[in-house]
């Protein structure tokens, strides 16, 4: 299993297929996972990217951390794993009884 990359201080224009080069120069790439906002398709601004062997990964981000790509300083760093999201179901605004605010 190969080792998971955070690129952030991403470009909104930097596409998959750049930044997948820019990490292939320093062994062979997984994959490219741009995060984008799940109702305008737009970038968020980072990526994760995977490597097949730490020390490829290793080397990408000690070489590429803060380097300018499209106009941005990337910060690059050893993606931390994902925590347990908390609570559940639909409700976000924390419970109760709806929406509706009255006033009294």
């Amino acid at each position: 299993m190969g080792k998971k990359i955070y690129v952030g201080n991403l470009s909104y224009n930097v596409d998959q297929d750049q930044l997948g080069g820019l990490f292939a120069d320093f062994g062979t790439v997984d994959s490219v996972n741009i995060i984008t906002d799940r109702d305008t398709g737009r970038s968020k601004g980072f990526a994760f990217v995977e490597m097949s062997s730490d020390s490829e990964a290793t080397a990408a981000i000690d070489k590429l951390n803060g380097m300018d790509l499209g106009g941005r300083a990337m910060n690059i760093s050893e993606a931390k794993p994902q925590e347990p999201r908390s609570g559940g179901g639909p409700r976000r605004n924390g419970g109760g009884f709806g929406g509706s605010r009255r006033s009294y």
